[in-house]
């Protein structure tokens, strides 16, 4: 077992080292080479060492550069060391972290680590708290919990008794949500489309002065952080609609909730304290491995009579918090360790700067690419970029150009209309001059389109 694990770190580290040396993208010979994965089923036990190499030898090359320093796609940060350590030892560990009383380390440490991010995110300090696999189901945990309280309010017992004959919840969201929300609420059945969509300003705001009245159990869905421009809902002023009329407020900040842990982009979270539920990532710009989101909602009860259960085998009685009455899996693995390890490694200082020089880099890219003649369509307010590069089939051109060069990985979007390069600045190894390297390659790929 030693000798096997010892390789595996070997390979990982190797693997880690040489990041910078590569294509971002995978090479088409890389991804061509993974039939070799596609044999019979063995018959027989095999060396692990041989699987180990294998997957190494022919897996590594044919994965995206999402670790490296020019990955700027999708808002993925990369692992800091500190964390993909924790996250090592704490696989080593091999903790059910459902219960406290079977695992009461990895338990305590989730508990502990609650308590930081409420206090770096500027959240209630009586929150509950889940972790989870990502902010879709941080979101989900969000929204059920809202579901279970504007029911509860009209008398009825929605764990119970379920949606059939139950009082119509109004979900209100704006135009511009993210899919993870509408996701989140069909699986609750509340609806994908069954919703009042808000129109949107030009930076994808909800224009709350196109809210409806307010009348009933209703949930209304904000965003901190538009996935195209990094944009923020007005929170203050959605709260202070729809507070007086007994609605619910969620917030979907992915990435975006992690300027609270800042002093230049904290105004954006204005009001943000005064929401009922926030949903956010903490495998984006906490940069801890995937996956893993987490989910806070003001009234910790709501958010455990929405996901508790028990069983007279579970050993629930410990006196201590179990993750488990806080998430939609019993069987979870140790997500808060990598977490305390990042917020333990960093201090609040230390993401501050992190968040910081990413929103940083993102001005420089916006302001080097309107340098070289190209059109920057959204308000660089926090770390996404969009740039066009002319008509749809140009921009399309130069994406796909960039991509297939490697020195950097940027996406595709369609935002209202115009088709665009997306730029998210999220790891904490990115510098300002990867960002200058990353923009020489786009103008020389531009060129040639």
């Amino acid at each position: 077992m030693k000798e096997l694990l010892t390789d595996a770190a070997t390979r990982a580290i190797h693997y880690l080292e040489t990041l910078d040396t590569r294509s971002v993208a995978p090479a088409p010979s890389a991804v061509a080479a993974l039939k070799a994965f596609d044999e019979p089923l063995p018959e027989q036990p095999g060396d692990p060492a041989d699987t180990l190499r294998l997957l190494d030898e022919v897996g590594s090359p044919a994965t995206t550069a999402m670790a490296g320093r020019r990955f700027y796609g999708f808002v993925i940060g990369g692992s800091l060391p500190v964390t993909l350590a924790a996250n090592w030892l704490a696989g080593a560990w091999d903790q059910n972290t459902g219960l406290y009383r079977p695992t009461p380390g990895t338990a305590f440490l989730e508990q502990v680590s609650l308590r930081w991010l409420l206090d770096i995110l500027q959240l209630p300090a009586t929150c509950g708290g889940a972790f989870v696999t990502g902010a879709t189901v941080a979101n989900l945990c969000g929204l059920a919990a809202a579901r279970h309280a504007v029911l509860k309010r009209v008398g009825w017992n929605v764990e119970a008794d379920g949606l059939f004959g139950a009082p119509p919840i109004t979900v209100i969201i704006g135009g511009e949500a993210h899919p993870s929300v509408s996701k989140s609420l069909g699986v609750l059945g509340l609806g994908r489309t069954r919703v009042v969509k808000i129109p949107v300003d030009d930076q994808g705001r909800m224009r709350v002065d196109a809210m409806p009245p307010i009348h009933g159990p209703t949930i209304v869905c904000a965003q901190a952080g538009n996935v195209n421009t990094g944009s923020f809902d007005a929170i203050d002023e959605i709260c202070r609609r729809a507070r007086p009329a007994g609605a619910w407020v969620h917030v979907d900040g992915a990435f975006g909730l992690w300027a609270a842990a800042t002093k230049t982009r904290a105004g954006l979270c204005a009001g943000m304290g005064e929401a009922d539920s926030w949903a956010t990532d903490a495998h984006k710009w906490l940069n801890v491995p995937y996956d893993c989101g987490l989910a806070f909602v003001r009234d910790p009860h709501a958010l455990q009579a929405a996901m508790a259960i028990t069983a007279e085998y579970l050993p629930t009685d410990s006196g201590f918090r179990n993750p488990a009455d806080f998430t939609p899996e019993l069987s979870r693995r140790a997500r808060g360790v990598e977490v305390w390890a990042a917020l333990r490694s960093l201090g609040r200082a230390g993401i501050a700067d992190m968040i910081e020089r990413n929103c940083d880099q993102a001005r420089r890219f916006a302001a080097q690419l309107t340098a070289a003649g190209f059109t920057i369509l959204n308000d660089v307010v926090l770390n996404q970029v969009l740039v066009s590069f002319g008509d749809a089939e140009r921009t399309k051109q130069v994406i796909q150009g960039v991509q297939a060069e490697g020195t950097c990985w940027a996406g595709i979007t369609v935002w209202q209309g115009r088709t665009a390069m997306r730029l998210s600045l999220s790891s904490w190894a990115t510098t300002d001059a990867d960002v200058d390297r990353s923009v020489a390659a786009i103008v020389r790929v531009a060129a040639g389109c």
